[in-house]
This record gives structure tokens, sequence and C-alpha cells, in this order.
């Protein structure tokens, strides 16, 4: 991977603002000029950046301290505009001047370079059921080594991770204090300060996830491409060494660096957040159109993957709008593509909203399978028959049960239906 360089929208910018005698962005105040950035890239056609932390990189000594512990690397895909820097990495298209702060947090302009502070610093890891991400239809039973840093692209007013997501680095790591670097053989546990402290480098998770033996590694939590660079190099590594990657993502992200990362990634979760782009803004602070593009990119490439819904009540619980979504799935990603609808527990900003009520749940799962998608699932509910439960399409027998993440009966044979034979879409155990 290298700086990109390559992106037509923003090269056109650039002309405009060599044209206004901007020189690149040189020397620009960012903050003081918005009004003015706004119209150059009204003008061009380009989507104006994300809002910033401006200033907000850290003072040399926190940076010193972030260095010696490895803990940074200049960002893969991002545009050198004098000392200005533009991300290249999410559609929030962040624009920098030195010492500003991206929008995900996580990455920082220093002296016209733009860095990434969460390499090898994860602030949470586990072991979890594959089915927790959820994936019903990879690998299904196998643990998975499950990893985060802060951060993310989005701002989800029910994020159920928001004490880390929408966190700094700095906010939950210290680099201060004896190194530490998880490595086999393991602790029987570590306390929350050696936790802080922790790094967990490429090789460190790879062969942590060996240890433990899990077949997989799932970057989760948070937002994997808030921590791209950590994830790329781990992804790759992964796949030398015979494991398994899973992508849990909102699917926001650029074109270029998803087509770079999705050759070592075996799976993905995405997070189809509602199926119109005022909600989307409005719950999430980011647009749909780019995840819509992710799914068929990731359908395109041939990466195994399934679609998970959240229903929040007042926000994406119109059943005429998920209608409108499962037809997309059917039309642009084939009838074979695992849903998922997942209830909504009061968290975060949307703290005073009411759970989904189970009803508007399996309407919805009813939908779905009347406009034609064959696997189609309820999460974070009990006592709804069959809400884990994959059926065989064509015979309609029952072929994998599930309670909560645990599988409880399973009747497949090399990825086929064991009463009739026909194959069932997903990755399977041989």
């Amino acid at each position: 991977m290298g700086m990109d360089q390559t992106t037509p929208n923003i090269l056109m910018t650039r002309r405009r603002a060599f044209a206004c005698g901007a020189a690149g962005f040189a020397g620009l105040a960012l903050n003081s000029h918005a009004g003015w950035l706004d119209r150059l890239f009204n003008l061009s056609g380009a989507e104006a950046p994300a809002d910033v932390f401006k200033g907000d990189a850290p003072n040399d000594e926190l940076w010193a301290l972030w260095c010696q512990r490895g803990w940074v690397k200049e960002a893969s895909h991002y545009l050198k505009l004098d000392r200005n820097v533009q991300c290249k990495t999410c559609p929030n298209n962040c624009l920098l001047a030195p010492g500003d702060r991206s929008h995900c947090r996580n990455k920082v302009n220093k002296d016209g370079t733009l860095y990434t502070m969460v390499y090898g610093n994860p602030c949470t890891f586990h072991i979890d059921p594959v089915e927790k991400k959820p994936l019903f239809h990879f690998l299904p039973g196998t643990p998975t080594f499950s990893l985060a840093t802060s951060g993310c692209v989005f701002r989800c007013l029910n994020c159920q991770n928001w004490e880390i997501s929408q966190k700094k680095p700095e906010e939950t790591k210290d680099p201060r204090g004896p190194a530490l670097r998880l490595r086999p053989p393991l602790p029987s546990e570590l306390s929350l300060e050696e936790i802080s402290r922790l790094s967990l480098f490429p090789d460190d998770v790879v062969a942590v996830a060996q240890a433990l033996r899990c077949p997989s590694i799932s970057y989760t939590y948070s937002e994997p491409t808030a921590y791209y660079e950590y994830a790329y190099d781990t992804c790759k590594l992964a796949r030398e060494h015979r494991l398994k990657n899973i992508i849990v993502t909102c699917g926001s992200i650029e074109d270029r660096p998803l087509r770079d990362l999705a050759q070592f990634v075996d799976a993905a979760h995405v997070d189809l957040k509602g199926f119109n782009d005022a909600i989307y803004q409005q719950l999430n602070a980011g647009k749909l159109q780019p995840i819509l593009d992710t799914l068929k990119t990731y359908r395109e490439l041939g990466v195994w993957f399934e679609v998970i819904n959240l229903v929040v009540p007042t926000y994406t619980d119109d059943l005429e709008m998920i209608k409108r979504m499962c037809g997309w799935l059917v039309e642009n990603l084939g009838p074979d593509r695992p849903l998922h609808f997942s209830r909504f527990s009061p968290q975060h900003k949307l703290d005073h909203l009411p759970p989904t009520p189970v009803d508007i749940l399996v309407r919805a799962r009813d939908a779905a399978r009347a406009l034609g998608l064959h696997y189609v699932y309820i999460g974070n509910v009990r006592d709804v028959p069959d809400a884990g439960t994959t059926f065989c399409p064509n015979c309609r027998r029952a072929i994998v049960e599930r309670d909560v993440f645990s599988v409880t009966a399973y009747h497949l044979t090399a990825g086929k239906c064991r009463f009739c034979g026909t194959p069932i879409a997903g990755v399977w155990p041989a």
C-alpha cells in the first residue's frame, strides 16, 4: 500500500485550490476558512470533509511516549497537500492542518504527515463464539479471537460500545510504566492497569490466536476502518499463518482501501443501519450510499458476508422502509445473503427509547422472507421460535439450530443439507 494519489474528485479540488491561489491549501487556517472550503468542495462536486478536532493532536511529551511504544505508524491512504493532509480511508475525508485530529479520533497530522495512533494497542480483546459477531454461515461453533482499539468513523446515537468507540486512543491506553507485550505463554489474568499499557502487535495477535486455538481473528467492537493500518497488517500476517479474518464493520470505507483490505478478509459482518439517507445522517452521522457500495464490492470480490439491521424504535422500525431494504438486498446481493434483524436495547444517547417490540422484528422477518430472502434471523431476543434457526431453502427442514450463540443441532454435510443435498450458502467446516 502506498499513499493514495488517485482520487479524481480530490485532484480536481486541488486544481481548483491552486487556481484560487491556495497553493494546495498551504498554510490555510482551516477553522477560519470553513465557509470558503464548503464553497470549494461544492464547486468541484466533491463532498465536504467531516468535522475534525482542531489543534487536538497530543503534545510533544505524550507523542514521544506513544512513538517509544511503537503505537504510531504513517497512515496508508491519504493525500499530502503541502503541510496539510487529507485522509482517504473513509468517506469522512478528513482534511487536517498540522496539529489536527481526525473525525474518528485516531489519526493526527504531525508536521505534514498523517499518522494512526492505534497501531498495536488494542484496548480490549476477548474470545467470542463466531455466532456473536453475528455470523451464522461462517465456521459455526468455532471461537474467534476478537479485538478492538478506540475510535469510530460514525457517531451512532445508540452505540453499545461508546466507551471505546467515542474515545481517543490516549483515553484508553497509557504509555507510561514498563512496556508489556502479550505473547505466549499467556498469563492467567491481566489487570486493567496492565491492559492499559499492553501492546499487541500483528505478530502477537497471530501468536495469541494460535495459542488459544482460535481459527479466526475478528476486528470488531469499535470500527476496524478507524484502525485500518493495524487491521490490514494483522489480516495480512494472519492469512500467511492460515488463520481466517473477520471484519465487523459499519461499512463506511472508501473503495481503494476496501479492496486492499478485502484480499485478506474471509468474512464480514456489515451493519446496514437503515435504508434512508436522512435517517443515516441523524442516527449515525453517516451516509447510506457508501454502505451499499461496500456490500456490492464484497459480493464482487467473493468475500463471504452477512448483513445486520438494528431495528431502532422511531428511527428504523418503519416496515415499508424495511421492505425496500430487503428488495434491494435480493436484487443486488441475491436471495442467499443472510440478514439479521437485531433488537435495540436502550444505550448511549437513546437510553430514553424502549427496546424494539418483538412483534416488529417478527413482521420484519416475515416480510424479508416474503420478498425472497432465504436466511433471515432475529437477534438479541429470547423466546421467539426459530429466531436463530437456519432452514434449507429447498426442503424447509431445520438444518442448523441455535440457542443464542450456541449451536444445538447441525445437519449439514460438506456445506449441503443432510436431508435433501441442497448446497447452503456460507463457509462451512469440511
